[in-house]
Parts: C-alpha cells; structure tokens; sequence
C-alpha cells in the first residue's frame, strides 16, 4: 500500500512539473490586487496616463523588450517623450545631438560621467529608436557628482553650488521627507554607520532631479514614459512622491519588476508596489 502511495504521489509531481513546462513564459504581468492580467491591459491603462514610470531591474533583458514595445504601442496611438534614469542632465544638449545624427554615442560618454557600461545592450536599441521615430529622450538623472556632494553634507550643501550649476537641479530647497518607508529602510541598512541621515538624501536628490525633469519636460497631451529603477517608484514614493509635490495634477501610472521562482505567482509581500507588477522567473539570465 505505502509503494503505491508513493508511486501515486510521484506521478502527480511529475504531472504538475510537466504542466508547468507545456507553456513556460518568462514574465507575468499582475495589477494593484495581485490578479493576473494582460500586457493590452497595460497598455490601455497607459495611454490614460501622463506620466508612466516604469521601474526596471537594470539588466533584465525581458524588461527592456517589454518597455520597447509599451512605447511602440504608445507613439503608435500619439506623440511621445521618453525620460531615462540612465543619462544625466549635464548630458542633455550633446544626447540631443546623438538623437539628431550628429554625434556619435561616444560623445554623451565623454560629458560628465559617461554612459552606463550596459548602454549599448540595454538601453541603445530604445534610444536609437526614438530617435527614427520623433520621440524625445529626455536626460532626467541628477549628475552623480551632486549626489556625491548631498552624501558628503547634506542636501543644504546644494546651496553652496555656483548659479550655472545649480541648472542641473530641481528648485533649492529640495523637499525631504525623512519618514517616507523607503528612505527609512535606507538608513536601516546603514544604522549609525557610514553615510548616516545622508544616505537617503542622496537619493533623494536623484528622485527629485528625475521628478522635476519629468514636470519640466512634460508636453500637454502627450505621454512621458520614464524609465527608472524600481526602488525609484516603487510604493508610489520616490520619483511618484516628487511628481505629486512639483505636479499634482498629473496623472502618474506606475510599474515594477521582480523576481519569482515561478513567474506565474505574486507573492503577497509584492502586491500593491506599483499599479503593473512584471514578475520575471528568476533562472532566466541577466545582461550583466
């Protein structure tokens, strides 16, 4: 009796571990409640949007095929404007020119602390497609020589900054909320060591520069999808808390990703993040 129970039992492991391999996908999409849902969902829901910040894990390959084609569906419905995390203001003017044709790539790696290093894999395609398709791409990121400078003293050590430096920044003062859950968490990694109460200022100066280029660049009726790392717009605090601070008329969609063993489950302490959750299986491979 047990070898026969033992058998049953085998086979019903085997049957579920087949079933689950008959149609693997690699990503899941989930909304606010935790539900499953589709990517048209998603996709019309964004087009409702003014703002949609799109919260990546920097080297998920299936992320940025995803956000590619958000934006493919977006611009093929209207205008639109891309915001990235990954170029910094200072290299607004000569970004403008790559996007033109008439610089080279290498020219926006020479301006301020040059390129991400996975540039060409992760974030060109995107890049050189706005440009064939008359989509602005706007440098949102805070130069990190700033942040550096918010590490060291403080977002008040902005102040000290000469006039044309301060183009590269938000309005001064900076509006700071110490007891936003994600910038405590931050200084809970950290607790009485190096960095102290200035390591989530140096944060926050980058959600504020995102949130601020947002607003600044933002064209009426047309949609500005911006992409970020999700710890920048997850919980709707981060780069959503600025929005609402600098904007809040506009209406701001948000969207995570994260890893699960299997893709097609959200585990309930990743529900509610943002109002789209990618969850990506975690055995596919990274770009870097």
């Amino acid at each position: 009796m047990r070898r026969i129970f033992l058998s049953i039992l085998l086979l019903t492991i085997m049957s579920a571990a087949l079933t689950a391999q008959s149609d693997p996908s690699p990503y899941a999409l989930f909304n606010q409640d935790g539900k499953q849902t589709k990517f048209k969902k998603l996709v019309k829901e964004a087009r409702k949007a003014d703002v949609i910040l799109f919260g990546e894990s920097h080297n998920d390959a299936v992320v940025h095929w995803l956000q590619y084609n958000l934006a493919l569906h977006l611009r093929a419905a209207a205008p639109l404007s891309i915001g990235m995390e990954m170029f910094e203001s200072d290299q607004q003017a000569v970004l403008n020119d790559y996007l033109a044709g008439k610089v080279e790539a290498s020219a926006i790696d020479s301006v301020g602390e040059g390129l991400w290093n996975n540039f060409k894999t992760d974030y060109k395609p995107v890049v050189d497609w706005a440009a064939q398709n008359d989509v602005a791409v706007i440098a949102t990121n805070v130069p990190r020589r700033y942040a550096r400078v918010v590490f060291k003293g403080g977002l008040d050590a902005l102040n000290d900054l000469p006039a044309e430096e301060k183009q590269f920044l938000p309005t001064l003062p900076v509006p700071y909320d110490a007891t936003l859950p994600g910038y405590v968490k931050m200084l809970e990694m950290m607790p009485g060591g190096h960095g102290g109460e200035t390591f989530p200022m140096a944060q926050a100066i980058k959600d504020a520069t995102m949130a601020h280029f947002i607003v600044v660049n933002k064209k009426e009726g047309v949609p500005f999808l911006h992409l970020n790392g999700s710890y920048h717009s997850n919980d709707y605090e981060g780069i959503g808390w600025y929005l609402k601070k600098y904007a809040p008329e506009l209406k701001v969609l948000t969207i995570t990703t994260i890893e699960e063993s299997d893709p097609s489950t959200l585990s309930a302490e990743n529900r509610g993040k943002a109002d789209f959750t990618i969850v990506v299986s975690e055995f596919l491979g990274k770009t870097y």
